[in-house]
């Protein structure tokens, strides 16, 4: 099966700061770095490196094509990568103990076609997986289209917003999201997440690891994260997201699927950047041994 991605690809500019900026605070950055980026990049790069096939659907600017070349490297489809007005950046402020604040700039991200998009899907097949996040527009057209196409829907809900996320609810089989953007859906929507009408929705916890909402089961369970000291966690959710998706490609189970995205994720804390640095299976494998089955 393939997974077709619709995600964001940008350029990430990362400060490494003695705190978080607070307002009207100037800091000076004891370390600079760029690198590819965008939840689109790091989703596509971590189910590739889960050994699933992944075609990315996205805009880079002209001075974005070395983003593209990246994906290429390592292993992502980028037939459908397009070229648009600028490539979308991130700048990244993170502090001593990992945690981050990120500001956005979408850039080509919001300027993709339906063509664009139909001309990708028009090569996918039932049973294929449609995976997006809320840093591109067309989600809902998107979405709609792949499951008249008889694609499974997947849909990462960051950045949170309100309408965006109600406008895709009726397509989407599958949830990820995080704590707290959990908590944005419940206030907005009106509903807990046990009444919506998914099959699987996963919350990620941060170091308390992750929730598993099943539908099709009507049970609810707990999966504990791994201890590791972080130094960078920019992107771990990202790794998280690529990686299950990539288990449910392979038919994994929720136990099993959880565990290698959980193990991936652990490892990803542990190392400073984005789509450059996410671990692979045989990085999992060196560092947990072999997945259970």
């Amino acid at each position: 099966m393939t997974i077709y991605n619709l995600g964001s690809i940008n350029y990430d500019y990362f400060y490494h700061l003695p705190n978080l900026l607070r307002a009207g605070e100037t800091l000076a950055a004891h370390e600079y770095r760029r690198g590819m980026g965008g939840k689109g990049a790091n989703m596509s790069v971590a189910a590739s490196r889960g050994a699933a096939r992944v075609m990315h659907i996205g805009l880079v600017g002209k001075d974005g094509l070395w983003a593209k070349n990246k994906l290429l490297e390592y292993g992502v489809d980028t037939r459908h990568i397009a070229s648009g007005s600028t490539t979308g950046h991130a700048v990244i402020m993170i502090d001593p103990f990992g945690e981050n604040s990120i500001v956005i700039h979408p850039g080509a991200n919001r300027e993709i076609t339906k063509d664009q998009i139909g001309s990708a899907l028009r090569e996918a097949s039932a049973g294929d997986i449609l995976l997006m996040q809320n840093e591109t527009n067309q989600q809902a057209y998107t979405a709609k289209l792949a499951k008249e196409l008889g694609l499974k829907v997947i849909y990462a809900a960051a950045p949170f917003e309100a309408k965006s996320v109600a406008d895709i609810l009726p397509y989407i089989d599958i949830l990820v999201l995080n704590e707290i953007e959990a908590e944005q859906l419940v206030s907005s929507s009106g509903q807990n997440l046990q009444s919506l009408r998914l099959e699987h929705i996963f919350v990620t916890l941060g170091s308390r690891g992750c929730k598993h909402f099943d539908k099709l089961k009507d049970k609810t369970a707990h999966f504990d994260a791994i201890p590791v000291e972080a130094v960078d966690t920019t992107g771990a959710g990202d790794t998280f997201t690529g990686y299950l998706v990539a288990g449910l490609d392979r038919g994994l189970s929720v136990e099993q699927l959880v565990l290698l995205a959980t193990r991936a994720s652990a490892i990803m804390v542990q190392r400073y950047g984005t789509s450059d640095v996410i671990p692979d299976l045989k990085d999992i494998e060196d560092e947990f041994g072999p997945q259970p089955t």
